[in-house]
């Protein structure tokens, strides 16, 4: 994956040195605006990962960010669906090249914005060498947010362990339910076999807890085995109450934020997204990192020495 993400680079690089430059000017270029890449995903579905994308959103929201939320789950896209929302459009017509990603950007009443996702997400892999590019410049457009935050696929798909090790944060959530634990265990074992080292250490946030103490104890049993049998850090970034708010808010395809903005989920959710901006990354990945790695090379990219 690292020769594949080299020979990308080594092709944009060829391709931005044949860009023209304004020599007559003297003032330094500006650096292309990066967003912060947060990606969210889980070892099973149904514990919640959809949910906590969202009301994270809204909470860098709260805190004068500009947020996107990229639906990125390939076979239950439902970003929308939790938001009573019905896009016309989504990554598909982008990957067909009849809509720009600006054109499906849609906008909530919340204060963030969200990319709908389709099944036809998948294609990617198989577009050819031009047709990538395009792509990537349209994924590109989004880096003008200060968060974009992508709602994976449950599972360990090639797709969503790219996403993972791309990202600038990758957020693990788990219930305290045996299967949920295991489950997420099971995902940063993955990620561990898979990648020999990542940009960010993995982030864990246990959901439906009952109280501090469970979750605690959850989080610290999952760090420990991964420290002592993966060799890989865990940091754990908080919990989530398991309240009733939450599920009245599902119902109502409302976020639980926007439902009660004061319960306990809300509250738990607000101290996860703080917890989160004290401790941003000196220097964002940006797309760029994510892209090598999704793509694999044409037969022309394999041949780059």
């Amino acid at each position: 994956m690292e020769d594949q993400a080299e020979k990308l680079r080594e092709i944009m690089k060829r391709k931005n040195s044949n860009a023209p430059k304004n020599s007559g000017s003297t003032k330094a270029a500006k650096p292309a605006d990066k967003a912060r890449i947060i990606t969210v995903t889980s070892g099973k579905g149904g514990v919640g990962k959809t949910n906590l994308s969202v009301n994270m959103a809204l909470g860098f929201a709260r805190l004068g960010k500009k947020v996107i939320v990229l639906d990125a789950d390939l076979g239950l896209a439902n970003v929308n669906v939790m938001l009573n929302m019905i896009p016309k459009y989504n990554l598909y017509h982008v990957i067909k090249k009849q809509k720009t990603m600006r054109e499906i950007l849609v906008e909530t009443e919340y204060g963030i914005s969200i990319v709908a996702g389709a099944s036809g997400f998948s294609q990617i892999a198989n577009m050819g060498e031009e047709d990538r590019r395009d792509f990537i410049a349209e994924l590109d457009s989004l880096s003008n947010a200060d968060i974009v935050i992508i709602d994976t696929s449950a599972g360990v798909s090639s797709n969503v362990l790219d996403f993972i090790a791309a990202a600038d944060d990758a957020v693990i959530i788990t219930t305290p339910e045996p299967t949920a634990i295991t489950d997420a265990y099971g995902i940063i074992k993955i990620i561990a076999t898979e990648y020999d080292a990542l940009n960010m250490g993995l982030k864990l946030v246990v959901n439906r807890a009952k109280g501090v103490a469970q979750a605690k104890g959850v989080a610290d049993r999952m760090i420990n085995i991964a420290g002592q049998f993966l060799n890989l850090k865990v940091d754990y970034l908080g919990f989530i109450y398991d309240d009733s708010i939450v599920q009245q808010a599902v119902l109502r395809q409302k976020p639980f934020m926007v439902v009660d903005p004061k319960c306990k989920a809300s509250n738990c959710v607000q101290h996860i997204v703080e917890r989160m901006d004290r401790n941003k990354p000196i220097e964002t990945a940006g797309f760029g990192a994510i892209l090598k790695r999704f793509f694999k090379p044409s037969q022309q990219e394999a041949n780059i020495v």
